[in-house]
C-alpha cells in the first residue's frame, strides 16, 4: 500500500462567521463528508474538541472549544445532502450535543462495508487502503485533541479523515448499485438515525444487554430492569460515566441478594462503603419496588441458553441466517444478531407473539425462520 502523500487543503472555523460562511460554500453539495474528535474519559456526554466537514478537496475544521453551533450549520446538517460518516455511533452523540441535532440522510461507510460483504468492522484507516489503496497516518490517533493550537500533523489528520470519506463512498456506491443493496444501506443508517434519538427508550432497554439474566428470577430480573434505568437516568443527569457511579457487574449482584437494608446491601461482593452512603437509600428502594411489584407486571424469566428446547431452537435459526448469510456474501451479525436470534426463541417459548426480522431482513429470512420453528418439537 502507497502511503498518502495528500497535504489537505483545510480553513480553521473558530468564530460564527467563518463557519456560516464555510456552510454556504457546501450548502449545494450531493455529498457531506463528517467526522469528530472528542474527549470522553470522565463524563458521560462527550466533550466535543474538533468537527471536520468537507464536500471536496477542502476540508473545514471547526473548533467547538471555541465556538457554539450555529443555525447554518444545524441547517447544513439536515438539509438533502448526504451525511457520510465512519463508525458513527459516538459521533452521532457528538452531533446531538453539540449541534442539538442529528445529521441526515445518512450513509455510514462501516455500514456499508458490511453490506458488500467485507468486515463489517472494519476501521477508517482499512477501509482506506481496501479502496483506494493509501495508507493513511496513524500518528495522531491517540492526539490530545482539547489542546490549542492543534498541530499541523493534527491538523492534516483531521481533514484527511474526511476527504478520503468520499473517496471511499465513491467507490463504495458503485458496487452498491451493482449489487442492488442500496435501499439496504438506506434502511440500516436511517435506523441508526432512530436509534440515536431514543435515549430514554433506550434506557428502558440497557439491562437486556446482560449476558447472564437467566440467572434471575421474575422480581431479582425487574430490580436489576429499574437499577439500571436508574443509573442511566443518573449518569445522564450528573454527566458522569457509568462506571463512576455504579456498574452492570454491581447492579446485577445486588439484583441476585435483593437487600432489604443496608446492612444486607454491604454484604453484597464489591459494594464499597462510599456507594452505600451516597446511593444505598436509592438502590434499596428500587429492590423495594420490585419486591412489591404486582406478579403480573413482572417480566418474564429469561430462559437458560443452555436448556435442550433453547438450544436447539437457538441452533435451527443460527442455520438459516449462517446460510443465508452466505448465499448473499456477507456476515451473519449484518443479517441477524445473537441477541435478536434469542429474543425470537424467547418469544417462542413463553408462546408470545415472535419478533421476526423486518424490511429487507424480513424478506430474506423470514420464511427460513418460521420454516426452522415449524420443524422443532412442541
Amino acid at each position: 500500500m502507497l502511503l498518502s502523500s495528500l497535504t489537505p487543503s483545510f480553513q480553521w472555523l473558530d468564530t460564527p462567521k467563518a463557519l456560516d460562511t464555510a456552510c454556504e460554500q457546501v450548502a449545494d453539495a450531493d455529498v457531506i463528508a463528517l467526522d469528530t474528535e472528542f474527549f470522553r474519559e470522565n463524563t458521560f456526554f462527550p466533550v466535543p474538541a474538533l468537527i471536520q466537514f468537507t464536500a471536496g478537496e477542502q476540508a473545514y475544521l471547526i473548533d467547538p472549544v471555541a465556538i457554539a453551533c450555529t443555525d447554518k450549520f444545524r441547517a447544513l446538517l439536515q438539509n438533502s445532502a448526504i451525511k457520510l460518516l465512519h463508525a458513527c455511533s459516538e459521533d452521532l452523540e457528538v452531533f446531538q450535543y453539540w449541534a442539538g441535532v442529528l445529521p441526515t440522510p445518512l450513509i455510514d461507510t462501516q455500514v456499508v462495508q458490511g453490506l458488500l460483504g467485507e468486515n463489517p468492522s472494519m476501521g477508517y484507516q482499512k477501509i482506506v487502503e481496501f479502496w483506494v489503496g493509501e495508507t493513511l497516518p496513524k500518528d495522531e490517533t491517540r492526539s490530545n485533541w482539547l489542546v490549542r493550537p492543534l498541530t499541523p500533523a493534527q491538523c492534516h489528520y483531521a481533514a484527511l479523515d474526511v476527504i478520503y470519506l468520499l473517496k471511499v463512498w465513491a467507490l463504495q456506491a458503485e458496487k452498491l448499485a451493482m449489487l442492488g443493496r442500496r435501499a439496504w444501506v438506506d434502511a440500516e443508517c436511517t435506523s441508526l438515525i432512530e436509534q440515536a434519538g431514543r435515549s430514554a427508550e433506550n434506557d428502558q432497554q440497557w439491562y437486556t444487554r446482560h449476558r447472564q439474566l437467566w440467572r434471575l428470577a421474575p422480581r431479582q430480573l425487574e430490580a436489576y430492569r429499574l437499577m439500571t434505568i436508574w443509573r442511566e437516568g443518573e449518569t445522564r443527569r450528573r454527566d458522569l460515566p457509568r462506571n463512576w457511579l455504579v456498574s452492570d457487574k454491581l447492579l446485577f449482584a445486588v439484583a441476585e441478594k435483593m437487600p432489604r437494608n443496608r446492612f444486607e446491601l454491604a454484604e453484597v461482593e464489591g459494594i464499597k462503603p462510599v456507594l452505600i452512603k451516597k446511593e444505598g437509600d436509592a438502590l434499596l428502594a428500587l429492590v423495594k419496588q420490585a419486591q412489591h411489584c404486582d406478579e403480573a407486571a413482572l417480566p418474564m424469566r429469561w430462559p437458560d441458553p443452555m436448556h435442550p428446547a433453547f438450544k436447539s431452537r437457538f441452533k435451527a435459526l443460527k442455520k438459516v441466517v449462517t446460510t443465508k448469510a452466505n448465499d448473499l456474501g456477507v456476515a451473519p451479525e449484518m443479517l441477524m444478531r445473537r441477541r435478536d436470534i434469542e429474543a425470537v426463541v424467547m418469544d417462542v417459548l413463553a408462546s408470545q407473539p415472535v419478533s421476526l426480522p423486518v424490511g429487507w431482513r424480513g424478506e430474506c429470512l423470514n420464511a427460513g425462520l418460521i420454516q426452522a420453528l415449524e420443524e422443532q418439537p412442541s
